[in-house]
C-alpha cells in the first residue's frame, strides 16, 4: 500500500519493537475508510486508538527476525521453520494470561517476553537486547580440499580472522576472533573451508529500560532442536521466577545463569 513521505516519516519513529505491528495497524486503519494512500490522518486515528488500548495488543510474547528470510546473502543459516516453531512454542505457554495475573497494572507491550533471532553476526534484529537472542552461526574447519592462495577468504573475512602464509600453504583460522559468519566456507572456490558445527549461538537476558543490559551468551553452537530446548527450558525458567511483569534478564541477575546453563550443557 501506497505511503505519503509524511506517514511513512512518523512511523519511523515509533519504537522498533513495535514498528511492525503499528505499522499494519496503520494500514488496516486506511483499508477501513478505503482510502488508497495512508496519510498521517490514519496515523493520528491509530495512535489514539493503539495508547487508549494498548493492552489490548499485548499478546504476551514477540518473535523479531532480521532480513534472512528475504535471502540476505550474509545468512550462516536457513531454517525457515525455527520462527514458526518459536512461534508455536512461545503460545503454548499462554503468556498474556500470565502476565494478567502477574502484574498489577494494564498490560504494556514491554511486558512482552521477546525473542530476536538473526540469521548471522550482523544481528540486524537486534539478539542482544532481547530476554533471548538466537544468532545464526556456521564455525569453519579446513578440509582435505587443496589451497590456491587465491586469498578470497582473508577478503572476505571482517574479523581477520584467516591468515595465508607466504610457502602458499592451507589459511589458518584465529578461533579466537572467528564469529563463525561461515563466509569463508561460502566464498571458497576449492572447498578448503567446511563446517563443523552449524547452527545458533543463544544469548539470554537482554533488556532495555531505566537498567539496560546487553544478553549473555551461552557457550557452543546449538542446532534447531537444542536451541528449541534451552528456549523451553528458559520459559519455564521465566514463568517460576517472574514478579510483576519483570524482564528475563533481571530474574537471571537474581537466580543466576545455573539453569540456563545446565540446560544447554545437557548431551546432544
Amino acid at each position: 500500500m501506497k505511503w505519503a513521505t509524511e506517514a511513512e516519516e512518523a512511523v519511523s519513529k515509533v519504537p522498533f519493537f513495535v514498528r511492525k505491528r503499528v505499522r499494519k495497524r496503520v494500514e488496516e486503519e486506511a483499508q477501513r475508510h478505503h482510502a488508497r494512500e495512508v496519510t498521517m490522518k490514519h496515523v493520528q486515528a491509530c495512535k489514539q486508538k493503539f495508547i487508549k488500548n494498548m493492552e489490548d495488543e499485548v499478546k504476551g510474547h514477540q518473535v523479531e527476525t532480521c532480513f534472512g528470510p528475504g535471502g540476505c546473502p550474509n545468512r550462516a543459516v536457513e531454517d525457515s521453520d525455527l520462527v514458526r516453531d518459536l512461534e508455536d512454542l512461545l503460545a503454548s505457554k499462554n503468556l498474556r494470561a500470565f502476565l494478567k495475573e502477574t502484574v498489577n497494572s494494564p498490560l504494556k507491550l514491554h511486558h512482552e517476553f521477546r525473542v530476536s533471532m538473526s540469521e548471522c553476526p550482523n544481528a540486524c534484529s537486534r539478539p542482544q537486547i532481547a530476554d533471548l537472542g538466537l544468532i545464526g552461526a556456521a564455525r569453519p574447519r579446513l578440509s582435505a580440499a587443496e589451497c590456491t592462495g587465491c586469498g578470497a577468504c582473508v577478503a572476505v573475512c571482517k574479523e581477520n580472522a584467516i591468515q595465508l602464509s607466504e610457502e602458499g600453504e592451507n589459511p589458518t583460522i584465529n578461533s579466537g576472533k572467528c564469529l563463525s559468519c561461515g563466509q569463508c566456507i561460502s566464498v571458497c572456490p576449492v572447498g578448503v573451508f567446511e563446517a563443523e558445527t552449524k547452527g545458533y549461538r543463544i544469548q539470554v537476558g537482554g533488556k532495555l529500560g531505566r537498567r539496560p543490559q546487553l544478553a549473555r551468551e551461552l557457550e557452543g553452537i546449538y542446532s534447531k532442536d537444542e536451541a528449541l530446548r534451552i528456549v523451553d527450558r528458559c520459559l519455564d525458567h521465566y514463568l517460576t521466577h517472574c514478579v510483576e511483569g519483570e524482564r528475563f534478564g533481571a530474574i537471571l541477575n537474581r537466580t543466576g545463569l545455573g539453569v540456563v546453563e545446565s540446560a544447554a550443557k545437557q548431551p546432544k
